[in-house]
């Protein structure tokens, strides 16, 4: 169903093409009597529809579901934490991806802009910007990682499968050694892959209490090699990344189902996968299961992360985004499921290799699990372990990339949007620099700890503070009857009770009460299990704050711009969206103003 809006008052001239193939709109435009003629140029659109979906789902298939989803899912009831992890996607990440899709198209303003809905909390945009900025360094300092074991892979012997004399540690060598029921795995001996991805990789310290150490000069290379590959595809926008997203939003799971029957022929492999599915009933009840699935959601979705929003906003003015964002939302927990699959089948057959009964006891998250865990699985193949590696390690390199395509296209259109001379290209290759300076502090010796820093008060905890504020700026301010107002004019229906509900009293409810929660038991980072120094801490809090300050910086200076006599009179002005607010497109635009006076 759509909906047609005729607006006696408005009048169309001419349009004027302009060099980068997008037209300009000379528009008059009569509102209360008063007519006003200005230029209003046209936003790009993706080439062709399925490449948004396409990009979507590359940016939220990404590294949460490889290697952060099986160990929550592990650590938190093992098959008892899906419940609370699908009632989280239901209830909060449903609704929160449809809703930013939601405010993106209508807008056709990136992640800064669209907060002219409610001018006085850009702010929470600026600060949502800058940590995916910080997000987007160690992300590109994985896929140098990726890179690195991509190369090595096509040795003749994977050189994490043997030991090295020079590592002057106990080893056992990956390839193939059965270690018995009895060893366990706290006695200082260590598989050659995990000692190869510590000494010969990451070149790792214990902690970073004497300097952080020189960056790895292979893995610049590698990290230099992957923001070109980033500048390439974006530097024609999102016109050049939708062609790439062809790639990046199936290639995938191409490996992904090689993978799954792979492991699925493995000895041992079943068991690893009953270990997956057992649930463990009593972690159920307990707070810290539902916060970890909601901070998975977060995750895997990439939402509130303000990347759908800025995807959301060149598309066309009518797309089915709610067609795209139920795929999206779905495909994503069946990949998470698919992918714990394909871990604890692995897991389960390197523990049968090893001779040990406990599954959990060679298991490993984060990045231990894609850098150590399945490097050693496949060192022990007997057929071409080589191509293997391979296809895994390119698979995981082009899971990064898609998500990194989206942080670094949020960027973009953030700059864009502000300095509109600024030209893609231009934008792209200054924040690929900033990239490779930034992501070089990861690869070094003490990078880990400083990946593992940054991350906690960069990105994790001031990201979800943004999220709830986003959520109060939509639903409370600008209020859940105007947003289904304008989906109705956008796409001719009023979403249903079901988002309705969410939107303006469950979704809210939730992230509040896990808000409260992550503050009551807040805890500080570790370095390997140790306290990091009080600087970095300081320098820590320093990031945290760089992001905030924006929030009340922004809400002051919209108030103290407002012409009112009164504060409270200033604040309403504030929290009331901008005059050009509404569709970017110059007739919609017009036929949507006089379409909010019949409401």
């Amino acid at each position: 169903m759509s909906i047609s809006y005729d607006n006696p008052t408005f009048v169309a001239d001419n349009s004027l093409p302009v060099t980068n193939g997008t037209t300009i709109h000379t528009v008059e435009q009569q509102s209360n009597g008063v007519k006003v003629k200005g230029h209003i140029k046209d936003r790009d659109t993706w080439g062709k529809e399925i490449e948004f979906l396409l990009s979507c789902i590359a940016m939220a298939v990404g590294l949460g579901n490889v290697w952060r989803f099986p160990f929550i899912a592990l650590r938190n009831g093992g098959g008892a934490f899906v419940i609370p992890y699908i009632i989280i996607l239901v209830l909060v990440g449903k609704p929160g991806y449809f809703l930013e899709m939601i405010m993106g198209q209508f807008s056709s303003r990136g992640t800064v802009k669209v907060y002219d809905c409610v001018p006085a909390m850009r702010g929470v945009g600026i600060g949502q910007t800058l940590c995916i900025m910080v997000v987007a360094t160690y992300y590109s300092s994985i896929m140098a990682i990726t890179l690195r074991y991509i190369f090595d892979s096509f040795s003749t012997v994977l050189p994490w499968s043997e030991c090295n004399s020079n590592w002057d540690v106990p080893c056992y060598p990956s390839s193939g050694l059965r270690i018995g029921a009895n060893h366990t795995f706290t006695n200082g001996t260590k598989s050659s892959a995990e000692l190869y991805f510590l000494k010969e990789i990451l070149h790792a310290k214990d902690n970073i209490d004497d300097g952080i150490g020189l960056p790895s000069l292979n893995l610049v290379v590698c990290l230099i090699i992957s923001w070109a590959i980033i500048f390439a595809i974006l530097i024609k926008g999102i016109k050049s990344s939708g062609k790439a997203s062809y790639i990046t939003g199936i290639a995938p799971f191409i490996f992904l189902v090689i993978f799954l029957i792979r492991a699925l022929t493995l000895p041992g492999a079943l068991k690893g996968i009953a270990y997956f599915f057992t649930p463990k009933w009593e972690e159920i009840l307990k707070p810290s299961v539902w916060f970890e699935a909601c901070t998975q959601v977060f995750f895997t979705l990439n939402v509130f992360f303000v990347n759908v929003i800025m995807y959301a906003s060149y598309n066309k003015f009518d797309h089915n985004i709610y067609r795209d964002s139920n795929i999206v939302t779905s495909l994503d927990t069946f990949t998470s499921l698919m992918v714990g699959c394909i871990t604890f089948g692995i897991v389960g057959h390197l523990a049968h290799e090893l001779g040990v009964e406990d599954v959990s006891q060679v298991f490993q998250g984060g990045p231990g699990l894609v850098f150590v865990t399945y490097p050693e699985t496949i060192s022990k193949f007997k057929f071409v372990p080589q191509l293997f590696s391979v296809m895994f390690f390119l698979m995981l390199y082009i899971l990064a990339l898609g998500s990194i395509l989206a942080i670094t296209s949020s960027i973009i259109t953030v700059v864009r949007d502000q300095f509109k001379t600024v030209k893609n290209w231009q934008a792209a290759l200054g924040f690929a620099i900033y990239g490779c300076v930034c992501g070089s502090t990861f690869l070094t010796p003490g990078g880990q700890s400083v990946l593992n820093l940054v991350d906690h008060y960069g990105a994790n905890f001031v990201i979800f503070i943004f999220a709830c504020l986003e959520v109060y700026t939509f639903c409370y301010i600008y209020g859940v009857k105007r947003i289904c107002d304008d989906v109705m004019f956008m796409l001719g229906f009023r979403p249903n009770i079901f988002w309705r509900v969410c939107w303006k009293f469950v979704t809210p409810a939730i992230m509040t009460g896990i808000a409260i929660y992550s503050l009551i038991f807040y805890e500080a980072p570790k370095d390997n299990g140790r306290d990091y120094p009080v600087t970095a801490h300081i320098i820590g809090w320093c990031i945290t704050s760089l992001a905030i300050i924006w929030l009340p910086t922004f809400f002051i200076m919209r108030v103290m711009k407002q012409t009112e006599n009164t504060l409270v009179d200033k604040i309403k002005a504030a929290l009331k969206p901008t005059t050009n607010w509404g569709p970017l497109n110059a007739q919609n635009n017009a036929k949507y103003k006089d379409y909010m006076t019949t409401k």
